[in-house]
């Protein structure tokens, strides 16, 4: 790996842990305390994630640019803001980091508590249902990123409480639903822990559709682009 893909795909790695450690906790909280009737709420939940993304963009975006989500770097391939090479770069130290914080988690507390931080459809979405929804929100997610953090024209110091807010909505949109994982390294690193993988494909699929189309119409149809 040439030296200076080293610091970046450490922070990627440190920003993805932290948004799995914090989800998959804030979620499985009730099961670990010994009371799994009362779980955090939906709010906690949503809240905990989004300010889990907010904190680290604005920690590590200086040295990755704050991805932590394949959803977000494959819609810089798709719009050539970053090579294959150093895309593969990017999502492996995501998963990486994925896995590290699931497999902490698990050590400590136990793969059930994994099991229940994993997205999951919720009993009456079917996989297609799962994919849009999960793809719409993605969207969202990063048409804010190219919005609020690519756009020259955007304010420089919103960007990370807009990504962090626009997780938080997106979740308390669709969270009993999906689980709105709206990246695939939040779905895989627990799954690979935990054993649950009832619908991975949804949490690929979705995502990366609805990332690679925000990016396009971003980059294509609504930022100023040279001739």
């Amino acid at each position: 790996m040439p030296e200076k893909w080293v610091p970046i795909a450490l922070a990627e790695a440190i920003g993805t842990f932290a948004l799995v450690f914090v989800g998959v906790l804030a979620i499985s909280a009730g099961l670990i305390v010994g009371a799994p009737e009362a779980p955090a709420g939906l709010v906690g939940i949503a809240f905990a994630h989004g300010l889990t993304i907010a904190v680290m963009v604005a920690a590590l975006g200086g040295v990755s640019g704050g991805h932590f989500n394949p959803a977000v770097t494959f819609g810089f391939l798709v719009t050539r803001r970053i090579t294959p090479t150093g895309a593969a770069v990017y999502v492996v130290a995501q998963l990486a980091g994925a896995l590290a914080a699931a497999g902490l988690v698990a050590a400590l507390f136990g793969a059930d508590t994994v099991a229940a931080g994993t997205p999951a459809l919720g009993p009456d979405v079917g996989q297609g249902a799962g994919i849009v929804l999960e793809a719409v929100t993605t969207f969202f997610l990063v048409l804010v990123v190219f919005g609020s953090a690519v756009d020259p024209r955007a304010p420089g110091a919103v960007f990370p409480l807009a990504i962090g807010l626009t997780i938080t909505l997106d979740i308390l949109a669709i969270g009993p639903l999906t689980g709105a994982a709206m990246n695939p390294a939040r779905a895989l690193g627990p799954a690979l822990v935990s054993g649950t993988w009832a619908s991975h494909l949804v949490y690929w699929a979705g995502p990366l559709l609805g990332g690679g189309l925000g990016a396009w119409v971003m980059h294509y149809a609504l930022m100023e682009r040279e001739a």
